[in-house]
């Protein structure tokens, strides 16, 4: 399935219709829809300028979409560069900001690469093609790194959970993500559902990705090299997504807005796992000099950021492109977004083994171009693509990838902020006896943010590649990544948009510390981060000083820490009409683990000594319950000032669980976030059946302060169980540390439920009652709600409920066995259900434990 490797032009006669460079040369006063597409008179003149002429149809459309604010970052350049500025020095990072993904080496040999993007407006109007393309752009992502991806999260956000349109959007949303991930075999190891009344009409669909890489193998996406050839690479070119970016991605929803909306891209999960194998054969026998991925802005993206990344030229002959449609005019090409395509630039005299390998993986693979040498002068080459022809394109490629227009919006604070944080939660009624604690208790676990994720979280396949260590419902997915030395990592994803909506700056660091946290709490220890920023437009003043505050919070929040942002996405434009959605920062963290045999589960395991594991908690708990999920789920309430983050004290937590997990005293550990230490109370007995008695410090004895101790969402905090004989040992580690640790109690196989003495007792039936029949109360049977969103490509969304999907390319060893060299379908991993650190199960390619 390939075509001629001959890159000379066609002896095609000419067709009549497009707008060519000299046609635009001689028609300069020929008015052109440029406020259609998204461009300001200004920019409109600027392009004008740069070409010395007026823009061709084709230029036209190019230059709207790259100098997007999805594509350009033109209202947010000017703020992120505080994530470079402020970086602390790193041995670890081996690509980072500007790069398709960033890279970290975590062992003398291996790196891995991770990156969290948005895809929200598309998996509104169609959610799911919308969610499942969301999944495969960030896969091509890391796939262009020289990457073999292993590990998908999908950090989601949708409207009020009873709200008619949540019901619509959230199967199909979960189907895709599903659907998708499951069939490239890659298994779904975390994420987040949240349900707020601020994402309705415009839900958050945020995915990542985790891949992994021989340290020598990174690739680069700069078409270096005069006379090299371009060649695009996997499925036909079609009129899916046209507009996608600089329509759906860089405006908000309105009335009029249907009218405006692009067929959202459609995916082919099958082809993308073609394209994976096909691509990582290349890598390894050296056959690239550079690649890039086909996502947002299609092919306008490819050529021009890899030409200008080396500085050179490319000389394209359109008309060579695979069509679905054969009636697609140039323009169309050129902004289509169809998936599922990669873009290569490739030696003459290694084209035909090019060739070869994608036949051989039945991927469609066509030398569209060459690469053209800069100017005699110094200057960079430039853009030439004709059209069986004609030549519709004639630009420096710079000047669309890289000198979009950057503006310093106006910032102002939200006029309103100030009455907001007066309103203070903790001036709110709240329980203050024993009975009320304890319908509390079971009112919040049930409440749609706080109660269990299993029916999301059971259409996905967590296991698949047998080398998952640890997955939903844990606090971070850990994957083993070297099958020889137990090395793994760890990642978590989290954001908190009341928060951020309170204190923006706060609210940022505070979305880093949870899940530099929740990385902790696995044993891990924290080495980087990637963020994907959701906010309204930046047109709003108080929407843009929302965003300036937040990079700034997560940019000092880095440096306090001592780790760097290696990349991520921002994400404009979300709100309906004039109504912003929350300021929604997700921040992923990624941590390393030596020997995944040394991580913590979240849940209590069962002991093994008679008397239990004593159980403590790490940190201070103050009364902070401003913005709280029990301020919302009981009064409807966001006020107030978010709860104090100390991020030299997460530090310091971090490196005792570090310590802790590394000699052994844990058999548990779980951070205390959305829900507080109810919560984490609920959700360690339930993983696994094993029951706790709590005793409450006496300062907290009396009227209402119990549940202040529950409730409370004070950061800096984990509940752990320490094995019988470890306790001294594990205080006198926290000393060391200087790590606050209060005794609470102890865990019992012979107890049902949770025991909060002096106050009430919740048996498991009950607690488990309220905790798991929520979602399914609200979205009914998995199988059923699936079958509703059925997509037009791939899968069925009832092969989905049903299970993981086999791979497309059956017999592919695990990406672990493929970057060591070997395959040992018998290496020890978790069994993820059991949880405990002696039960191992075995481990292959494609097994599920």
């Amino acid at each position: 399935m390939t075509t001629q490797p001959d890159v000379r032009p066609d002896a095609a006669s000419p067709v009549d219709g497009p707008d060519t460079v000299e046609a635009a040369t001689g028609t300069p006063e020929v008015p052109q829809p440029y406020a259609e597409l998204g461009l300001r008179d200004d920019e409109y003149d600027r392009i004008r300028q740069i070409l010395g002429r007026r823009p061709t149809q084709s230029e036209l459309a190019m230059y709207s979409i790259m100098w997007s604010e999805h594509c350009s970052y033109k209202s947010s350049k000017v703020h992120l560069r505080q994530f470079s500025e402020k970086a602390p020095p790193s041995d670890r990072l081996l690509a980072g900001i500007g790069e398709n993904a960033g890279v970290i080496r975590i062992s003398d040999n291996l790196a891995v690469t991770f990156k969290v993007e948005s895809h929200n407006h598309p998996s509104f109007v169609e959610p799911y093609q919308g969610a499942a393309t969301g999944v495969g752009g960030i896969v091509r992502d890391i796939l262009a790194m020289g990457a073999r991806p292993v590990a998908v999260m999908d950090p989601l956000r949708f409207g009020a959970a009873d709200h008619e349109d949540t019901a619509r959007v959230l199967p199909g949303v979960v189907a895709g993500v599903g659907g998708y991930g499951n069939s490239l075999g890659l298994p779904n190891i975390g994420g987040e559902v949240v349900f707020d009344p601020c994402y309705q009409g415009n839900p958050l669909v945020n995915a990542l990705c985790l891949g992994v890489l021989p340290a020598d193998r990174l690739q680069n996406k700069a078409a270096a090299g005069a006379g090299n050839i371009v060649v695009l690479m996997g499925a036909k070119t079609g009129r899916d997504g046209i507009g996608g970016v600089s329509v759906l991605a860089s405006a908000t929803f309105d009335a009029g807005s249907a009218k405006r909306r692009p067929s959202v891209q459609v995916g082919d999960p099958f082809t993308e796992k073609l394209l994976i194998e096909a691509c990582l054969e290349l890598y390894d026998a050296q056959l690239v000099v550079g690649i890039q991925d086909l996502g947002g802005a299609g092919l306008t993206c490819a050529l021009t950021e890899t030409a200008a990344a080396a500085g050179t030229g490319m000389r394209v002959w359109l008309e060579r492109v695979p069509l679905r449609e054969q009636s697609m005019e140039p323009q169309e090409i050129l902004a289509s977004e169809s998936q599922e395509r990669m873009l290569l630039i490739v030696a003459p005299d290694r084209l035909e083994a090019v060739l070869k390998t994608a036949d051989k993986w039945g991927v469609l693979a066509t030398a569209i171009g060459e690469v053209t040498p800069a100017s005699p002068d110094g200057q960079p080459g430039r853009l030439l693509i004709t059209w069986n022809g004609h030549t519709v394109v004639d630009v420096p490629p710079g000047s669309l990838a890289d000198d979009g227009p950057v503006y310093a919006r106006p910032m102002r604070e939200p006029s309103d902020l100030i009455l907001i944080q007066a309103d203070r939660a903790e001036t709110l009624p709240r329980p203050a006896n024993p009975d009320a604690l304890r319908e509390t208790v079971l009112r919040m676990i049930a409440s749609p943010n706080l109660c269990d994720r299993t029916w999301v979280t059971e259409q996905y396949d967590r296991y698949v590649l047998g080398n998952t260590v640890l997955a939903q419902p844990e606090d971070s997915g850990v994957i083993r990544i070297d099958e020889q030395s137990g090395l793994g990592v760890a990642l978590s994803v989290d954001g908190n948009g009341r928060y951020a909506r309170l204190d923006p700056y706060q609210g940022a660091r505070l979305a880093l510390a949870e899940s530099y946290r929740n990385v902790a709490v696995t044993g891990a220890r924290p080495i980087a981060v990637t963020n994907c920023l959701n906010f309204g437009s930046p047109e709003d003043p108080g929407v843009m000083w929302q965003f300036a505050e937040a990079v700034r919070g997560l940019a000092d929040g880095c440096a306090e820490l001592g780790i760097p942002v290696t990349g991520g996405n921002v994400s404009f434009y979300n709100q309906t009409g004039s109504v912003a959605i929350h300021p929604t920062p997700v921040v992923g963290v990624l941590g390393v683990l030596d020997d995944v045999a040394q991580r913590v589960p979240m849940g209590f395991s069962r002991p093994t000594h008679p008397d239990g594991d004593a159980i403590f908690l790490l940190g201070e708990t103050r009364l902070e319950l401003s913005g709280s999920e029990w301020a919302w789920v009981a009064h409807e309430h966001l006020g107030g000032v978010p709860p104090r983050v100390d991020l030299a004290q997460e530090k310091l937590l971090a490196d005792l669980l570090a310590e802790a997990a590394r000699v052994g005293h844990l058999s548990s550990a779980h951070d205390l976030s959305d829900g507080g230490l109810a919560q984490a109370l609920v959700e360690s007995s339930l993983r696994h059946g094993v029951g706790a008695r709590i005793a409450l410090p006496e300062e907290f004895g009396g009227g209402s302060m119990p549940f202040v101790y529950l409730f409370s969402e004070s950061a800096g905090r984990a509940l752990v169980a320490v094995r019988r004989g470890h306790e001294k040992a594990f205080a006198g580690l926290c000393v060391e540390y200087g790590v606050p640790v209060t005794a609470l109690g102890v865990t019992r196989t012979d107890q049902d439920g949770i025991d909060i003495q002096g106050q009430f007792a919740i048996g498991f039936d009950e607690l488990r009652a309220a905790y798991t029949s929520t979602l399914p109360r609200l979205f009914g049977d998995v199988t059923e709600d699936a079958a509703s969103a059925e997509p037009a490509v791939g899968p069925t969304p009832a092969d989905v409920a049903s299970g993981p999907a086999e791979p497309a390319v059956s017999g592919a060893p695990p990406a672990a066995a493929v970057i060591a060299g070997t395959v040992d379908s018998t290496a020890p991993a978790q069994t993820p259900e059991t949880g405990d650190p002696g039960t191992v199960a075995p481990a292959g390619p494609t097994d599920t434990p």
